[in-house]
């Protein structure tokens, strides 16, 4: 009898369903299901998510698992961080559910931060300044009226988490991303809520990871089988860290679309200089993820598609031919979410007076050595702020499976590298299932 547990993790660009069995004394790991996920549009309305597809996606992946298997212990689910749902007094989607790359915060940011500075923010949060943190979606939906509608508040796994079982959650690790968190109490600051008048019904204090519920009885007649869904660490980062083994104060570097440098911390670090490098406090289980988000290789799940590549496997082995080391910043707001990536970043070189590049794989190592070299200044920053001598860097997740983007790392580093080539926040997702399974 084959009995497995389920981690579901979703990304910006994709999600899979990840079965997981010992067999032989042997950890045994299957995937069930991959779909596509990705930012669409409608005439109205440009970058949000078909929050109907990534519902259907993760309902099929589910069915197929109850085909396949005798039995399915236990499922959890990650998924980016930042984005939500908001449901009126129906529990119907209020449309639409924006993607965090959508423009929209640009005009209010000033607006927020003249009614609560930036300054105060960070004091009461420690959250990096980030122009689609939630803090401000919300704004938005305040000015436009879509804030008056809502009943409910669900960030993105909790909503698929509702849709599994039919209770709402807020889960600690997901809506730490938020900019809303007070670090003093780990709840929604009521601070915050109310100057920026915020509908205090919205915001329950969030639940720490570890708990399960049944899948709702209707859910489980459509996909063919019961089991129990275990509320996991839901942002995708969150479970990555548990899946490696990383000490405290141990330099971590999660690779995927967004590339997240940090280390495991105990207490909040509220300085002055950890605000000025836009260092961030994240949840963990037990410990604070102290972390700056970087671009990461979202430039290059990009140029995938523009440049017209099959494989990440080719484009690595086109930049390993190039010589073009031209740096550019991959912070910049321009490579946030442009009309084309190539234009954006030829843009930059040419308002840097830098040379431009000249085939595909300079194209694509202008943007690796770029990324490894804001990887070493974010580590000589970290060490600067924790006073803590970094002589180790642990890398995991999917950019770590790139042999060449490695070398290019260890090129600008002067730190020991450990790579992990696994899908980490897959597996950090079944640990908190068999953790807390009793």
């Amino acid at each position: 009898m084959k009995s497995v547990r389920i981690a579901i993790d979703i990304g910006a660009s994709g999600g899979r369903h990840l079965a997981y069995y010992i067999e032989n004394g042997k950890d045994i790991y299957e995937e069930v299901y991959r779909f596509k996920n990705y930012m669409s549009g409608t005439p109205e309305y440009s970058l949000i998510w078909d929050y109907q597809r990534l519902v259907d996606n993760v309902f099929k992946g589910l069915k197929i698992a109850f085909e396949t298997y005798d039995e399915v212990l236990s499922v959890g689910l990650d998924t980016w961080g930042v984005d939500y749902a908001l449901l009126d007094e129906k529990k119907e989607v209020i449309k639409p559910v924006f993607a965090y790359r959508n423009p929209r915060t640009e005009a209010i940011i000033k607006e927020v931060h003249e009614i609560i500075s930036f300054e105060k923010l960070y004091e009461i949060t420690g959250s990096q300044f980030q122009s689609f943190n939630t803090i401000y979606q919300l704004y938005c939906d305040k000015k436009s009226g879509k804030l008056d509608k809502a009943k409910h508040f669900l960030m993105m796994p909790e909503f698929l988490y509702y849709k599994l079982t039919g209770l709402m959650l807020q889960e600690y690790t997901e809506t730490s991303t938020s900019g809303m968190i007070d670090l003093k109490t780990n709840d929604f600051s009521t601070e915050i809520i109310e100057k920026l008048s915020y509908p205090k019904h919205l915001f329950d204090k969030p639940v720490q990871p570890g708990i399960f519920h049944p899948l709702a009885e209707d859910v489980s007649k459509a996909l063919g089988g019961q089991t129990k869904v275990c509320l996991v660490a839901t942002h995708d980062t969150a479970s990555a860290v548990e899946g490696v083994d990383i000490d405290l104060n141990q330099a971590y570097l999660s690779s995927g679309t967004w590339s997240l440098l940090g280390m495991k911390v105990k207490e909040p670090i509220l300085t002055e200089i950890a605000r000025e490098n836009n260092f961030s406090h994240e949840g963990g289980i037990g410990y604070i993820r102290f972390q700056k988000n970087i671009m990461g290789l979202w430039m290059t799940q990009f140029l995938k598609n523009e440049l017209g590549y099959d494989d990440y496997f080719q484009m690595a082995d086109d930049a390993s031919c190039s010589t073009c080391c031209e740096l550019i910043d991959v912070n910049d707001e321009s490579f946030l979410a442009p009309v084309s990536m190539k234009d954006a970043i030829f843009d930059y070189l040419k308002k840097h007076h830098k040379k431009l590049p000249e085939t595909n794989g300079d194209i694509l190592n202008v943007v690796y050595h770029s990324l490894a070299k804001s990887y070493e200044d974010a580590l000589d920053e970290l060490e600067e702020i924790t006073g803590k001598k970094i002589e180790t860097l642990t890398i995991f997740g999917g950019g770590a499976q790139n042999k060449y983007f490695n070398k290019v790392i260890k090129k600008y580093s002067t730190r020991d590298l450990v790579i992990h080539p696994i899908e980490a926040t897959a597996i950090g997702n079944l640990r908190v299932q068999e953790k807390y399974d009793e």
